[in-house]
């Protein structure tokens, strides 16, 4: 099987884009693990744009590990800036299986996204038990750690902590992603406060692993400094590449804002 896609990052969150409006590909967990593999293309996710009766396009996501994905900002804004430099639009509305997504073309490769409201009650995360979010005690060896959960989308935990370069992500990130506290796995994010308007953070992505940034995790920090008292919005999530910017409006919706790369053109075989 031969087609061409779009390759696109989110501060080096990378995704491949495969449109499906005019062909379906149906392809199977073990063609998007080759697609996602860094040994081939590589990518954290897989995007599908399908076709949508009521707005620009449906989106499907894939994680690496090919598990499905209800939402992905970063992947989200990477597609809303594909969508508008196809029928110069400035504003993009795509479903998904978690929800109607708005994103603002802000300029060519500044894209703002309107997450929704974040969810923090324990059955919507989800979490197997029914504990108060906020303060989420689990152990990961002798080491406890305290966290705040948050449905953004997707499952998220927020540790706050003060030595950030002490967390071996790669040891932690999976034991955490499937502790039995969470049902539907989770994604992982340690984040430490610079002010009350910035944190930095290490992130561990459900289904895909170690990651350079995300989206949803960037949302889910801010969401849970402020519940915690110790940030206030606009708030900036610095990843390894960049920052992006969250906030919040009236209405009690998050809102994502940052650059995503030009599009690149790619060829798949498989």
């Amino acid at each position: 099987m031969d087609f061409k896609a779009y390759k696109m990052d989110g501060l080096g969150n990378d995704f491949v884009i495969i449109d499906q409006r005019e062909k379906k590909y149906d392809l199977n967990d073990s063609q998007i693990k080759k697609i996602c593999d860094r040994d081939n293309i590589g990518c954290d996710q897989l995007i599908f744009i399908n076709k949508s009766d009521k707005f620009d396009a449906f989106l499907n996501f894939k994680n690496s590990d090919g598990s499905d994905s209800a939402a992905c900002g970063n992947g989200t804004r990477c597609v809303a800036s594909l969508l508008s430099k196809e029928n110069s639009k400035s504003l993009i509305i795509v479903e998904t299986s978690s929800g109607k997504l708005e994103s603002k073309i802000l300029n060519n490769n500044l894209i703002q996204t309107n997450i929704g409201k974040p969810k923090n009650n324990w059955n919507q995360i989800p979490l197997s038990e029914k504990i108060d979010t906020k303060k989420i005690r689990v152990k990961v060896g002798d080491i406890e750690f305290l966290g705040t959960a948050i449905n953004v989308g997707n499952p998220h935990i927020i540790f706050f902590i003060n030595e950030l370069e002490k967390i071996e992500i790669e040891k932690v990130g999976p034991i955490l992603e499937n502790h039995e506290l969470f049902p539907e796995k989770v994604n992982v994010t340690f984040a430490k406060v610079q002010n009350e308007n910035h944190f930095k953070v290490l992130h561990w992505e459900r289904g895909a692993g170690p990651t350079k940034a995300c989206g949803t995790a960037a949302c889910a920090t801010a969401v849970a400094g402020e519940i915690n008292g110790i940030s206030k919005f606009p708030t900036e999530i610095e990843f390894k590449l960049g920052k992006i910017k969250i906030n919040k409006d009236e209405q009690g919706n998050i809102i994502m804002e940052g650059l995503v790369s030009e599009v690149e053109h790619i060829d798949i075989n498989l």
